[in-house]
C-alpha cells in the first residue's frame, strides 16, 4: 500500500502549487503539536458503539466482539484517495480476516447516502458505518477541527467535507486503526497525524491472527 501511497504523492507533489503543498504540511505539523486526534493507547478498553450501515442496519461493536476480535478503523471520508486507497487494500484481504475469526469495521463522518457512495464505489462487502457528528470518533479521541486555510484549499479543490458529513464543522477523525481482542482490549493501535501515514492492512491481519 504504501508505494501506491508513494506514487500517488509524487503525482500530487507534479501538480498542486508550492503554496498549496506547505499549507497542507503545516496543517499536519499542527496537528501533531497539538492535543488533538491522539485516539486511545494499546491497553485500554475499546468504546462501545451502534452505528448505521448505508442501508440503516445498526452494527453493535459488543455483538461482533462476541463472535471475534475486530479490525476498526477510522477513515476521513471517500473523498480522501488515501483512505480509498487504504479501504481497497482492507477488501483484499477481507478473506483471511474471516477465515481467522475476525471482522472489520470502517467508520468515517460521511452521511450513510455518502457511505454508500464509498462502500460501492471501492466494491467493499465489510461494515462501512457512519458517525454523525463524530460522535464516536470522539469517544476514540481522534476528532480535529480543519483549519480555515486548508478549508479554502479544500473547496477549491472541491472537496465539499461539509456536504459529505451533513454538518457545517469541517471536523475529521484522524486516521486510526485499532484492533480489539474479544474482551473489548485494544492490542493494536495505529495512529497518526499525517493521514498519508496508514497501518498496512497485512501487519493489521497478522496481529488479528495473533488475537484469535
Amino acid at each position: 500500500m504504501k508505494e501506491r501511497y508513494n506514487e500517488y504523492i509524487e503525482k500530487f507533489k507534479q501538480t498542486a502549487s508550492d503554496d498549496v503543498q506547505q499549507k497542507m504540511k503545516n496543517a499536519i505539523e499542527d496537528l501533531q503539536n497539538s492535543n488533538g486526534g491522539e485516539g486511545i493507547r494499546k491497553g485500554n478498553k475499546a468504546p462501545d458503539f451502534s452505528l448505521p450501515d448505508p442501508n440503516g442496519n445498526q452494527v453493535n461493536l459488543s455483538n461482533q466482539l462476541n463472535v471475534g476480535p475486530v479490525i476498526l478503523t477510522f477513515y476521513r471520508g471517500g473523498w480522501c484517495p488515501y483512505c480509498n486507497m487504504e479501504l481497497r487494500e482492507y477488501q483484499q484481504v477481507l478473506n483471511e480476516i474471516h477465515e481467522a475469526g475476525g471482522e472489520l469495521i470502517a467508520i468515517s463522518p460521511q452521511t450513510p447516502d455518502h457511505s454508500l457512495s464509498t462502500s460501492d464505489k471501492n466494491a467493499l462487502q465489510y461494515h462501512v458505518l457512519s458517525d454523525a457528528g463524530n460522535k464516536i470518533a470522539r469517544k476514540y479521541n481522534l476528532v480535529y477541527p480543519l483549519p480555515d486555510y486548508l478549508i479554502d484549499i479544500y473547496k477549491d479543490k472541491g472537496l465539499n467535507v461539509d456536504q459529505h458529513n451533513g454538518d457545517e464543522t469541517w471536523e475529521l477523525p484522524v486516521s486510526a486503526t485499532y484492533v480489539i481482542d474479544k474482551d473489548g482490549t485494544i492490542i493494536y493501535e495505529y495512529t497518526k497525524a499525517d493521514y498519508k501515514d496508514r497501518a498496512e492492512p497485512s501487519d493489521v491481519l497478522e496481529v488479528l491472527k495473533q488475537a484469535t
